[in-house]
């Protein structure tokens, strides 16, 4: 009962993040360390489908390496793709899951399990919200549910930035703005546009 309250605490904190001054960046980024600290997971990021809907590209990200969220494109097909057709998707072990892309880069990173759950704008999935664990965990419905609710802020928070929008009439426009911000910031953008997700 105290975890519900500690999550439903949470939802009202980031509510109230919706409704602030601040920039659209800030506020996704606030989401998914929010989601992250009240799950007590080792991480969280929020990922965009592109306009082609063949790859999830990270949009903010919390606890991950640096070097994990730039490993490559993430393929919409091979990557736990039932939550993106709608579908939470727990998986146990994500060193050894099938549905889990880049399996080597998962285990060096520390990451034991993951929680797939879909973003939704309107009545469109446009990506997916992903929480990750630092040891095997059995994803109970309450944190389902939870996380579920945060990507729906999620949804509204690129909507109210226009992110999506942006992304769906020029992808082009989006990954020169994008590898500017991670230039601006020190880091290098290596996933080209001829670049095919593999399955590790």
């Amino acid at each position: 009962m105290a975890k519900l309250g500690k999550y439903y605490e949470e939802l009202y904190e980031l509510a109230a993040i919706l409704n602030s001054a601040r920039s659209s960046d800030d506020i996704l980024h606030s989401i998914v360390e929010g989601v992250a600290k009240a799950m007590g997971a080792k991480g969280c990021s929020l990922m965009l489908l592109t306009p082609d809907k063949q790859v999830l590209l990270h949009t903010a990200a919390y606890g991950l390496s640096d070097w994990f969220v730039r490993k490559g494109p993430v393929s919409a097909d091979k990557s736990m793709s039932e939550s993106l057709k709608g579908k939470p998707v727990a998986v146990l072990d994500a060193t050894t899951d099938d549905r889990v892309e880049y399996q080597k880069q998962v285990k060096r990173e520390g990451i034991a399990s993951i929680l797939s759950v879909p973003v939704k704008l309107r009545e469109e999935i446009v990506g997916v919200m992903r929480v990750y664990t630092s040891k095997p965990r059995r994803f109970t419905g309450a944190e389902i549910s939870f996380a579920t609710a945060a990507a729906n802020f999620g949804a509204i928070a690129l909507e109210s930035a226009h992110f999506y929008e942006a992304l769906r009439t020029d992808y082009d426009r989006l990954r020169e703005d994008m590898r500017r911000r991670r230039a601006e910031l020190g880091h290098e953008w290596v996933a080209e546009p001829d670049v095919v997700p593999t399955q590790e």
